[in-house]
């Protein structure tokens, strides 16, 4: 019997045997030939790009006995988590050798790894089985696991692995527990018919709801909102910084992915209850992010709790898509979330860059101090810098404005004008540690003197980051309304 590989499935395939390929390559090269690995793993992620992008129909193809869906919401986030890989590792390439991360018999561990953490990602976003999307996550989840620790001498990221691996283990295990829970309730795994014994009359609506709540939990975790968000601060700040990025780039991309694939498309009929538990976590996340991040001094851990926050205004637009019963403007608010979703990890790959660049051997740029006098030493990474925190403080006419506007558009549309006050209060507040940044970078006397030298295509990729930050905040139009059609398509399907 022939086997046949359907087209929709190769960007998986190849990227398995790419890392596969890659650690066999990978041994036979020393120090000095790490690049080949390194340009190995652009290589294969520029080809799954081009392999996604042949794959896409412009319907919802489901393949292996509908376990794995192939549709254009799908494809949109893959392709956004290859630039998000592909960017961190031209950010971190010098800071991970210079760390001694990609040195040694196992040097290129650092980009396999992430490799395999993007693969578990690919096959989360393209779930449509409980299970499917449970090995998808721990495959993620395990590769982040061992990236932590990568720096196996440096306590700080040792403890930090450990704190991860603990809290995500039991993460694990909620949604687990919930997963069970449902599979009792409806006798299926399928997301597609579990929605349709969810609507029937017949549906143990208790069993449900409790397998819901479990499974809500393991959610948060994923998405480091409150009040499972206790990992997050401690992780970012005890993590090399490139792998600080990983966590918080494309994995983000992904749990927006699952969150919609698991309620929007699995559980839509009990959306009353997960409404409610998601509206919670919501408001506590922009408060409790927003508050805790004014008194930060390192840098990281300030960007941890803006995660936090700004994962919590994310869930607005899920909340807003099940208030108003209209399937356009369900469309119109899921695509908002998924819109801030990218925004703010293009938002965050720059953020982290400018900390990368200005890291060197011996020295960690993580302090908020570490910034001042940046006008001086390089006026058009201060200004890059300046437009990043402006978009992540929502000011116009950058791209994270339009994303706030989007979310908070549909949620105004669904009737829940005390939640839009609320996220426009937390926002404020949110500003002024964004600002404060500015502050230091343009106003503070220069501690650190010494030009800043980085490789040309750090440079470069930097200021496109940057600048797409602002083009896309003048003309989003384009990446808005592929959006809404990628929803609209999985709504459809």
């Amino acid at each position: 019997m022939n086997l046949i590989i359907p087209p929709s499935l190769y960007p998986e395939m190849f990227l398995l045997l790419s890392i596969c390929a890659i650690l066999l390559i990978d041994m036979f090269l020393g120090d000095a030939k790490r690049n080949i690995t390194y340009a190995l793993s652009l290589l294969a992620l520029g080809v799954c790009g081009v392999l996604t992008m042949n794959a896409t129909t412009g319907t919802s193809v489901y393949l292996s006995n509908n376990m794995f869906v192939s549709d254009a919401m799908s494809n949109l986030l893959k392709m956004f988590s290859y630039i998000a890989v592909g960017v961190t590792f031209i950010y971190g390439r010098q800071y991970a050798t210079d760390r001694g991360m990609t040195s040694g018999l196992l040097g290129g561990e650092f980009y396999t790894l992430a490799l395999f953490s993007l693969l578990g990602q690919m096959i989360m976003i393209s779930g449509n089985n409980l299970l499917i999307i449970y090995l998808g996550l721990e495959l993620m989840s395990l590769a982040l696991y061992a990236l932590v620790a990568l720096r196996r001498d440096n306590n700080v990221s040792t403890e930090a692995a450990m704190k991860y691996f603990v809290l995500g283990a039991l993460a694990s295990g909620f949604l687990l527990y919930g997963i069970s829970m449902l599979y009792g309730a409806t006798g299926t795994l399928n997301l597609n018919k579990m929605a349709e014994v969810a609507a029937s009359v017949n549906a143990n609506k208790t069993i449900l709801v409790f397998g819901i709540v479990f499974l809500v939990a393991g959610l948060a975790f994923k998405l480091g909102v409150v009040p499972f968000h206790m990992w997050v601060p401690d992780v970012y700040q005890g993590s090399p910084t490139v792998v600080t990025l990983l966590l918080g780039g494309a994995p983000k991309l992904a749990a927006f992915a699952i969150t919609y694939r698991l309620l929007v498309e699995g559980l839509f009929p009990l959306a009353v209850d997960w409404q409610q538990m998601l509206m919670v976590l919501a408001v506590m996340s922009m408060a409790v992010g927003n508050i805790t991040a004014i008194a930060q001094t390192n840098l990281k851990r300030m960007l941890a709790y803006s995660t936090i926050s700004q994962m919590g205004f994310m869930l607005l637009g899920f909340l807003s898509g099940v208030s108003n019963g209209n399937t356009e403007l369900a469309a119109e608010a899921y695509s908002a979330s998924m819109f801030y979703a990218v925004t703010y990890v293009m938002t965050t790959l720059g953020t982290f860059g400018i900390i990368l660049m200005l890291s060197r051997a011996g020295f960690e740029a993580e302090n908020i101090s570490d910034l001042k006098g940046l006008n001086k030493r390089s006026k058009w990474f201060a200004f890059i810098m300046l437009l990043l925190m402006f978009s992540l403080a929502g000011i116009p006419p950058l791209m994270g404005f339009y994303a706030k506007l989007s979310v908070l558009s549909s949620v105004v549309a669904a009737g829940q004008i005390w939640l839009a006050v609320a996220a426009v209060l937390f926002s404020l507040i949110g500003a002024f540690y964004y600002l404060r940044i500015v502050k230091v970078m343009y106003f503070d006397e220069a501690v650190d003197t010494s030009p800043i030298t980085a490789n040309m295509d750090l440079k470069l990729v930097l200021s496109a980051n940057g600048l797409a930050v602002l083009v896309l905040g003048l003309m989003p139009g384009s990446l808005l309304r592929s959006c809404v059609d990628a929803v609209k398509s999985a709504l459809a399907s």
